[in-house]
Formats: C-alpha cells, structure tokens, sequence
C-alpha cells in the first residue's frame, strides 16, 4: 500500500480535487484543458477528483498502470469541471492547482486567495524580497510599459529579461541581447502592462524549493533540480544539488501568516562565485507546479530519487504505449510511472523514472524509443 499524503491545507482525510489549470494557463501550453489528469496520482481512494470528460477513454488504462505499479487513487470521479462543485460535498476540503477568484467563489478563502494574488505579481514579489533581505537579481519594477524609465534602462546590463508581472509558462518573457532587442520586446506589450526588466543570472542550474502550509505548519516538501528548455520547463530531478531553504524561508513564512494555504514553490538559481555559491532567488510560484505531482507519488511510494520528463509520443492513446518491463516495481524499487497523462491525446506525457542515475538514463532512452 502506499502512504496517505496530505494534498493541501487542512488536516483533513478528504478532499476533492480539481487541478484544472484553464484559469491559470498560457494560451500555447499544448493540451492546456488536459491536464486535470495529473491529480489522479495524488489522490486517495476516499477523495473525489474532477477530470475533463476528455480524458474518459483513458481511465481504464491509467487505472490499470497504477494498479499494477500500488499507486493508491480515487475512482470517484466527476466528470467535469465546474468549479462550483468545491463547495457542494460536505466534509470534502478543496484542493486546486491555483487559488484565485474563480475557486475563492466557491470556497470563500479571501485570504488566501489576495496572498495568492499579491505574490503572483512578479513586481510584487521583488517588492517583498527587499523588504525582507532576500536575494534576487538586479530588477527594475514598473507599473506600466508607458512608466518605463529610459535613463533607468541605460543602466541595466545586457542581456537582460523583459518579465510580464504576471505570466505562466515561460510566456510574456523576452531576453534582450541589447537595447534593440528590448526595444523590439516592448512591442509585444500593451502599454498599460505592468513589467520588470531583470540582469540576467550567469548559470545553467536551477532549482526548485516546494512548501506546504497545513494545519497552520509551514512544511518544507523538496527541493528538486530544474530542467529547462531556455526558460520553458522540461522536467526535474531528486536528490537536488542544493537544498538552500534559509535563501526563502522568511517569505515562506510571511506568506503563511498572510494567509497561504497549500502548496507553493519558489525558484532559486545556483550561481558560482570565487567567493563560493550564491542563490538568487527568481520567484515565487503560489500553486502547485509541474515538480510537485511527481514529487507527491514519490513520497507515496517511498522512491528516494527520480526524474520528471516532459516527453513527446506519436502515440495518441495509453493503451498504444508499451511499458512492458520498465513499468514501476516497488520491489526493485526502479522504473517508470505515468504522472501526466492526460495529454497523451495531443502526443505529449510527464514521465517519473526511478532508480540510480544510471538507470534512469537508460530508461529514459528507451521511453523515448517507446513513444515515438
């Protein structure tokens, strides 16, 4: 059997679970209203889970993968998405991939939802930091495109990023090699857009530090290590390099007493120095995120290290893809488990690999092999 986990704020045995992210998405995230799926491995056979009806052809299929690899799920499923069901199962808590004002409606946590709100907005966040003494890159904040400071630009070294406040999934962020290149960036914007302009950070390693606030306890979850396509994320790997939790606990706790409330996640770069490492804080993310699905099956079936690959599969249905003897064995303790799979119907997966580096390597060129 697996281990129970606690999905999200309260200290409660159950929970319903709708991990949509339409109201939290980039328009270009292939498959955006698939992705409900990615819950079904973090729920427990007395949750309820809302799925899009999309993804019903594949029910059999991942209920077979996880019966055969001892994930515990729900099989009590809500074949939609209407948020309005947070509020209408008694003894049911809610857990959301992101807490704003559409889930707020139904579940009235207007705490949460303004704490949300407030650190979402990248300008907000650097704010924050220096209030608190954190580290970030050098960052010039403005309420609007038409606010934006040319003899302040002047002074920002190249290359650098052109940040929308608030953006998801890599979009609305553009690296400027120099002050053409911005120049031509700022044409993407509307000039009433809240932007930062930020130095870029000299390294190719990030990392990503998981909180969980429930009960009222402030939870330090993981800390894994990024992996990026330019500033699109890939993936993510346990064990991290780095665990540097002292870089961002203060806003974790100042978040916490403002009224956060599950899962949240910041991003930390790992930059060299002769001095020795600093860790620069990049933002703060206060949902759940692409780290923490897998991160949550790992810690119900024990695996200690794993990988998180975002694949591409010419395959359009879970049962075209063979996992035969790669699938997950809890009595070696190695293999594969399907996180996101929901998306196979618009070719891509999120896959956990378990074992030794060595074998996840190997794995991970086979699954490749498998799905294409």
């Amino acid at each position: 059997m697996s281990a129970a986990i606690d999905h999200g704020y309260l200290a409660s045995a159950r929970y319903i679970l709708n991990h949509d992210i339409m109201g939290c998405t980039a328009d270009g995230v292939v498959g955006n209203h698939l992705f409900s799926g990615r819950a079904l491995g973090i729920s427990e056979p007395w949750d309820l889970i809302q799925l899009h009806p999309d993804l019903k052809p594949l029910w059999p299929d991942i209920c077979a993968h996880y019966r055969r690899i001892g994930l515990s799920h729900t099989e009590n499923v809500i074949w939609h998405l209407s948020l309005r069901q947070l509020g209408s199962h008694i003894g049911y808590q809610p857990s959301v991939f992101y807490f704003g004002p559409g889930e707020c409606r139904y579940w009235g946590d207007r705490a949460w939802s303004d704490t949300v709100e407030f650190i979402n907005s990248k300008n907000n966040f650097m704010a924050l930091a220096a209030e608190l003494g954190i580290e970030v890159p050098r960052t010039l904040c403005f309420e609007s495109v038409a606010d934006i400071d040319p003899e302040a630009v002047q002074e920002m070294s190249f290359p650098c990023y052109l940040k929308a406040a608030v953006s998801v999934s890599g979009v609305g962020i553009y690296r400027c090699e120099d002050a053409f290149a911005l120049a031509a960036a700022l044409d993407n914007f509307s000039e009433d857009v809240p932007v930062q302009l930020q130095e870029e950070v000299r390294t190719d390693r990030f990392l990503n530090l998981q909180y969980q606030v429930s009960a009222g306890e402030l939870i330090r979850l993981a800390a894994s290590e990024q992996i990026l396509d330019g500033f699109s994320h890939q993936g993510n790997r346990v064990p991290a390099s780095h665990a540097p939790w002292d870089a961002v606990d203060s806003m974790a706790i100042w978040l916490r007493d403002h009224g956060m409330q599950g899962i949240f996640a910041f991003d930390v770069a790992v930059v060299p120095t002769p001095d020795g490492l600093r860790f620069p804080v990049i933002e703060c993310n206060p949902r759940y995120n692409g780290a923490s699905y897998p991160t949550l099956i790992a810690r119900k079936l024990g695996i200690p290290a794993w990988t998180a690959l975002s694949l591409t599969t010419t395959h359009r249905s879970l049962a075209d893809i063979d996992l035969q003897d790669i699938e997950y064995d809890r009595r070696s303790g190695e293999g594969a488990i399907i996180v996101n799979w929901g998306t196979v119907i618009a070719g891509r997966l999120v896959v956990l690999t378990a074992g030794s580096p060595e074998y996840q390597e190997a794995l991970a060129v086979e699954l490749e092999a498998r799905l294409c």
